[in-house]
């Protein structure tokens, strides 16, 4: 593995850690800071706003400077804004400060994405991309558990503490590892925002927004799901989680290596139609143990074999303004991550099962699916009409 890409792949570990620690630490964090399970999960909801909205206003503010400066400049962010959880007094700073942890994910990914599919030999670029996302993923395998372990056990701030120090360690592998590359600052803001004029950029926001919930509709409530429905002990929880990070390390693999030999759209189709098979499962088997544990895995590997070709197809509908599109699709996964989060809570709220969300779950990723039909339907009839 190429160090450049190491050092990517370490801000995955960073970011993931941010992002998934959440879900299997709410049960400890409404307990401390007095609050239902379901206002915990707008903790989460929070963190995917923030990169909503970080995602392109960092990648414009920084366009003009060199990828590597872009990089360390937003693992600075990650490091320094991920331990003002450490301190958090209460509720409302906690989610301001998770808010802020997300600001700096989805350019950091977005730069990423397009600087690691220029360091990538020919023909490899969604694979090139898989590695940076191999971080995210062993983060589930390895970073939540612990972030886990240690929260339910010591204190969940203790988990933030460790987040902070990954994060000065991304700083220094990039420091040290990522090449010099020329900025591409040739277009324009108003000719990159341009590219939000096309209907295909918003096809491919909304599949990924959309088609991604319901994996969040899942994972957000993963903890209360095995101890309250699987019937499973809370310490037992990181343990768990691990099978899912095992799935979504080698879901990220097998995406990556199907968006290069396949076309994105297709490779989409037939992943978000297995996370809806998949959630209808987790649906009616949850409460045998040993279907859940299988589940947990499979679960994991669909949804993040979705990873890679969600961000080849953005990259390729978006030439000329890769960086701001490929930021954007990270925004369209927080989404997703807000929704489902959101979404699936209401069932919660109303009194139902915590098996409930995944019936919500499954429709957005149906959704994903039409909406990827209707991609694929335009680029076939543009196809035919320029072959007339």
């Amino acid at each position: 593995m190429k160090k450049s890409l190491l050092s990517l792949s370490l801000g995955g570990l960073t970011i993931g850690i941010t992002e998934f620690v959440m879900m299997g630490l709410l049960p400890d964090i409404a307990t401390n800071l007095k609050v239902s399970i379901p206002v915990a999960g707008y903790l989460i909801s929070a963190y995917a706003l923030g990169v909503v909205i970080g995602a392109p206003i960092l990648v414009i503010v920084t366009r003009n400077y060199p990828p590597k400066r872009t990089l360390l400049i937003l693992a600075a962010l990650l490091a320094f804004f991920n331990s003002l959880s450490i301190i958090a007094p209460n509720y409302d700073f906690l989610f301001v400060s998770r808010f802020l942890s997300g600001l700096p994910h989805g350019a950091f990914f977005g730069v990423g994405a397009v600087v690691a599919s220029r360091l990538a030999d020919k023909g490899k670029e969604a694979q090139a991309i898989s590695v940076m996302f191999l971080g995210l993923t062993i983060a589930n395998v390895v970073g939540v558990p612990i972030g886990t372990y240690i929260g339910h056990h010591y204190s969940w701030r203790y988990t933030f503490i460790i987040i902070g120090i990954i994060g000065a360690i991304t700083f220094i592998a990039i420091k040290f590892w990522m090449p010099e590359l020329e900025a591409k600052s040739e277009e324009t803001i108003k000719n990159q925002l341009q590219f939000f004029k096309k209907p295909d950029a918003w096809l491919v926001i909304l599949i990924t927004a959309i088609g991604s919930g319901g994996f969040f509709c899942w994972i957000s409530y993963i903890a209360p799901l095995l101890t309250e429905v699987s019937g499973f002990a809370a310490a037992d929880v990181p343990f768990i989680l691990i099978l899912a990070g095992l799935g979504m390390v080698v879901g990220n693999f097998i995406g990556g290596k199907l968006a290069d030999k396949y076309s994105p759209e297709k490779t989409i189709i037939c992943l978000l139609l297995s996370i809806a098979l998949d959630l209808t499962l987790v649906f009616l088997f949850s409460s045998n143990p040993y279907l859940s544990l299988v589940l947990v895995f499979t679960s994991g590997f669909f949804s993040f074999a979705l990873v890679a070709p969600v961000q080849i197809l953005m990259i390729k509908t978006a030439v000329g303004a890769e960086m701001i599109a490929s930021a954007t699709i990270q925004a369209a996964f927080n989404i997703g991550n807000a929704l489902g989060a959101f979404l699936g809570g209401l069932p919660l709220i109303a009194g139902f099962s915590y098996t409930s969300p995944n019936l919500v779950g499954i429709t957005m990723a149906l959704l994903g699916v039409v909406f990827t039909l209707v991609f694929l339907h335009r680029k076939q009839r543009l196809i035919r009409a320029v072959n007339v």
